[in-house]
């Protein structure tokens, strides 16, 4: 009998996207459904960015790019990374791919054999567990929690480490909570890692610049990790730009040159306009960045005070990204009508189908505790999406 992959079979469909799917469907039947489920700004890509994909058009931008990409594209980056983050990434040291995601995933494809180790602070983002089983990897998940403001200490790493530990996974500031670590937490971090031979960090940060701390710090910044960090970015977040699928890795140059030998087997070379578009992205004002920054730490504030007022949530404020991560399980074991809640993926279902509101459970991230709200969305949406799961919670007994 004909079936799929083992390799396959060990995977979960993305949650995210499942919700997503859900909303899509109800409103194809005419439902009014608010949609916070998917991590996507509500906003137009600048029409400075759009222009040079345009000029990129007319100019015959239309062959096969290099697999690492244009070389003119990673010089952009790493002048940003430069001037931005104070670190030194030459353009060997570079690869663009296909979204931050394939960057992600090269990465652990690249570093983890069979057996391996990686850790994980829970709540994460939903596909890297699912991509370290890919690789053939164990993922061993750390919970952080509500009361700890969801990051992972210094002891916790510490406590987790095996001779079997190849890599750790942060991302800050952080999907699906928002929170992002600081200088000092990052630095206990890194004195862990650097203590313990052929560690390597894969450090998620494309929602850097959707912080509301003042100042983004990556973990590759302190003396030696350079060596061990695979600092992971985009152009999808912080320019409105997720369509046009471009990430990038800066890394060890051995690092680099492994993914490039993987991404040219598998998919070659990210698409030409969008990578020009992306050099747009990080060389014109960065006006349009600081914008839509503002404007998502004002409906950050907007979604925590409605939050707050709910009976039954427990709310932490966010200093960065776009989603609000509160604690739910006040209303597991109630019910309305046939209707039992026992986990937060059933309170997401039951937020979808009686508020018309499109959530995520926490389960899928690795909390049970809570759900995810993205505030990518106008301050009409929030207001409308609050008020209808606050009516919603309440009718649970």
């Amino acid at each position: 009998m004909a079936k799929l992959s083992e390799r396959l079979n060990r995977l979960a469909p993305s949650a995210t996207l499942v919700m997503s799917q859900k909303s899509s469907e109800m409103r194809a039947q005419g439902i009014d459904v608010i949609n916070l489920s998917v991590g996507e700004p509500d906003f137009n890509t600048p029409d400075g960015i759009k222009q040079s994909a345009k000029q990129a058009i007319d100019e015959n931008y239309s062959k096969y790019s290099p697999v690492p990409g244009y070389l003119d594209l990673r010089k952009a980056i790493s002048a940003k990374l430069s001037k931005e983050n104070a670190l030194d990434y030459q353009p060997s040291e570079i690869l663009v791919s296909n979204g931050a995601k394939q960057s992600v995933c090269n990465a652990i494809l690249a570093l983890i054999d069979e057996g391996d180790e990686v850790i994980i602070p829970a709540p994460y983002w939903v596909s890297y567990p699912q991509m370290v089983k890919l690789a053939g990897g164990n993922p061993v998940i750390i919970p952080t929690g509500f009361a700890q403001n969801f990051k992972m200490t210094a002891s916790q790493l510490e406590a987790a480490i095996t001779p079997k530990t190849k890599m750790l996974i942060i991302c800050s500031p952080s999907n699906p909570t928002g929170s992002v670590y600081s200088k000092e937490e990052l630095r206990a971090l890194a004195d862990i890692v650097l203590a313990h031979d052929d560690l390597f960090v894969i450090a998620d940060e494309i929602y850097e610049h959707i912080n509301y701390t003042g100042k983004h710090e990556s973990i590759a910044q302190f003396p030696g990790m350079k060596e061990r960090a695979i600092v992971i970015n985009g152009v999808s977040k912080a320019y409105a730009m997720t369509g046009w699928r471009i990430g990038y890795m800066a890394a060890p140059e051995w690092i680099v040159k492994g993914c490039n030998k993987l991404q040219g087997q598998y998919t070659s070379g990210a698409c030409s306009v969008s990578q020009k578009a992306a050099e747009a992205a990080y060389t014109q004002s960065q006006d349009c960045v600081e914008e839509m920054r503002q404007a998502f730490e004002r409906r950050r504030d907007l979604i925590v005070e409605l939050a707050s007022q709910i009976p039954g949530l427990e709310v932490n404020k966010p200093e960065g990204a776009f989603y609000l991560f509160p604690k739910c399980s006040h209303f597991y074991g109630k019910h309305f009508g046939e209707r039992t809640i026992n986990t937060s993926t059933d309170l997401a279902l039951y937020l979808l189908e009686e508020a018309h509101v499109a959530t995520v459970g926490g389960d899928a991230f690795g909390d049970p505790e809570c759900f995810r709200m993205s505030y990518a969305t106008s301050d009409e949406n929030i207001r409308e999406a609050m008020s209808r799961i606050k009516e919603a919670l309440s009718k649970l007994e």
